[in-house]
């Protein structure tokens, strides 16, 4: 398997002004990210885990430098994917998982922003899929739900790097305004 490379974005850099400035993604996409993939090709390099996935990575190598980096490789090309400049609705059947889940779509909205908000330190927050129902999951630093055998479908970034530029410690406000850029053609996508 071929080293591991930074994933374009999916959208142009100035396509999500007003949420995300193109300051912020480009110190966020073009260093912070490229950073984790440089670091996991060096650290995969000459390793067991030399040829393989992403996934695979994240699901089998111990704690420490090569998982760290290599599930922010996924993580966060996870997380600008999850992205889109314009405000979309979920599908009907994504919407009947979410009410069944969580009673309603807002109720969902305001679970995912509270437990975002709530997550201490640096982490993410994600929507995932474990045995058929959909869960709301923080997790720190690196941590990630393939380790735990949950499917995530969604997911946002806590990091302050993620809002600094723009929100400074106004995470709730970055929060606010996240779920008015959701992908949702890309979470249904993940769908299992």
């Amino acid at each position: 398997m071929a080293d591991f490379t930074l994933p374009p974005l999916p959208y142009e850099k100035t396509a999500l002004e007003g949420f995300l400035s193109e300051q912020t993604l480009t110190f966020h996409h073009d260093k912070h990210l490229n950073a984790y993939v440089d670091t996991s090709n060096k650290l995969k390099k000459g390793t067991s885990f030399e040829d393989e996935s992403i996934e695979n990575i994240i699901r089998k190598a111990q704690p420490g430098p090569l998982f760290n980096n290599v599930a922010q490789v996924f993580n966060h090309t996870f997380y600008f994917k999850c992205l889109c400049a314009e405000t979309k609705k979920p599908s009907a059947k994504l919407m009947e998982m979410i009410e069944k889940s969580f009673e309603s779509y807002e109720t969902f909205i305001d679970m995912f922003k509270s437990s975002a908000v709530g997550n201490f330190g640096s982490g993410w927050t994600w929507l995932c899929v474990n045995n058929g129902a959909l869960e709301i999951l923080n997790t720190s630093n690196a941590a990630n739900p393939l380790t735990m055998g949950k499917t995530p479908i969604l997911c946002v970034d806590v990091w302050e790097h993620a809002y600094y530029l723009d929100y400074q410690n106004r995470r709730a406000d970055y929060l606010k305004d996240f779920v008015n850029h959701i992908d949702w053609d890309f979470v249904e996508s993940n769908l299992p």
